[in-house]
């Protein structure tokens, strides 16, 4: 295998680890990881319903089932755009802040094991290089 197969190879195998983490801390609140993706959106973000589905790569009806079930939840809130009287934003309440809150130290504590094999240098040097990959 050439040095960019190994690559490539390697990455899937992480995206792999890093999913199974995910879905466990989504089932262990009852998310499904699209759920999990709605809350880490919002948790710095307040975007029109039309700017969460284009992040998501989803229809806007299927957003507005997953708002509408993590409303029912208590997770999140819908507001009118002061810019657009037709637009939506979406938002998290109180509850959804602390839901992300908790969900991110979980995933925080379920990752680190990956990057403690890594000494300092080299743990800065990989976010520097996964920094690129997404830019």
């Amino acid at each position: 295998m050439d040095a960019e197969a190994e690559t490539l190879d390697r990455l899937v195998q992480t995206s792999f680890t890093v999913m199974a983490v995910l879905s466990q801390a989504a089932a262990a609140h009852d998310l499904s990881l699209t759920q999990l993706r709605v809350l880490a959106i919002l948790r710095d973000h307040q975007p029109k319903m039309a700017e969460l589905a284009a992040h998501l790569g989803l229809d806007r009806s299927s957003v507005s089932g997953l708002v509408d079930r993590s409303a029912k939840r208590g997770l999140v809130r819908r507001t009118a755009s002061k810019d657009d009287a037709r637009a939506v934003h979406v938002s998290l309440t109180p509850a959804g802040h602390r839901l992300a809150a908790t969900l991110t130290v979980e995933i925080a504590d379920a990752l680190a094991p990956l990057t403690a094999k890594l000494p300092p240098a080299e743990q800065k040097r990989l976010g520097i290089l996964l920094a690129k990959l997404l830019d």
